[in-house]
């Protein structure tokens, strides 16, 4: 065996004098490799709160800066499920060209305000395409699983009832009884956007918000910036029966100006109308 100790011990001093032979011809040492630089993605998702059957509410905000603009979709679930595509599309854009968005500008995107009305119209979670949604749905899937109209459940001119297309609807048990509202008030006093959008369908315009105090001069700019760029028409007030307790009122209601885009129908996108209206406001 001690023969072997030998072989192995002469074997050692033959490679680590080839070592050292290699480095004395060598007059310099390579340069070291440079380390991969994995840039961080400019898009941030979390959690912002969860429906009353337990659902995850998402926000994905993109862009770094001070001045912050909103967008919302799906408030009425299932009912609107055009509104939450129309977002998601809004978010791989975003994810795809992130130098869309100026310096000093941060957009935050909520998809699906309401995944539980959306759950009951599509049946299934996460994301979804135009077919999975069926056709002929009604109301179906408008109101969250408490029943309630969830843009009847925020504080301006709040009362336990309020109206849709001459049906009275549940807005809720008292202002922001419902957790899909207290996730949006709650992301609007963290954020303090400077704008904020919710997409709807079918009116096939654009409206301006208001409370008690009227509509604010910035909301004006806004919705006429976007139906503008957008195509839409652009209309001061929604006068087509009266509402209580809607989002954009509440905002209102706080000084924070704020527009509803309303799709022209229930199952078109309008990408490229609303693409316009976005980067309109974004400019």
């Amino acid at each position: 065996m001690r023969w072997l100790l030998v072989i192995a011990v002469v074997g050692l001093i033959i490679i680590g004098g080839g070592v050292w032979y290699s480095g004395w011809l060598t007059p310099e040492a390579p340069e070291p490799i440079a380390p991969v630089v994995v840039e961080e993605s400019v898009e941030r998702t979390r959690t912002i709160g969860t429906s009353v059957e337990g659902r995850k509410i998402e926000a994905y905000t993109f862009g770094e800066g001070g001045r912050h603009l909103m967008f919302v979709g799906g408030i009425h679930g299932g009912y609107e499920w055009n509104s939450v595509l129309l977002a998601y599309e809004a978010i791989d854009f975003f994810e795809q060209f992130p130098d869309e968005i100026p310096a000093g500008v941060t957009v935050t995107i909520v998809p699906n305000a309401n995944p539980d009305g959306v759950f009951a119209v599509v049946k299934k979670e996460g994301r979804f395409t135009a077919q999975d949604v069926p056709s002929g749905s009604a109301a179906h899937g408008r109101f969250n699983a408490n029943d309630v109209d969830l843009n009847r459940n925020f504080d301006c001119k709040w009362k336990p009832t309020s109206s849709w297309q001459g049906k009275t609807v549940s807005a809720g048990t008292v202002a922001f009884s419902e957790p899909e509202a207290r996730a949006i008030r709650n992301l609007v006093l963290e954020v303090k956007p400077e704008v904020v959008v919710f997409w709807h369908s079918q009116a096939n315009a654009v409206y301006a918000s208001e409370c008690e105090k009227g509509i604010l001069p910035a909301t004006l700019t806004a919705m006429r910036t976007y139906a503008e760029a957008a195509k839409y028409p652009a209309i001061e007030s929604f006068d087509a029966y009266p509402i209580s307790g809607d989002a954009e009122g509440w905002l209102a209601s706080i000084g924070i100006p704020a527009i509803t885009v309303e799709l022209s129908t229930h199952e078109t996108l309008e990408w490229q109308k609303n693409l316009a209206g976005m980067r309109a406001l974004l400019k």
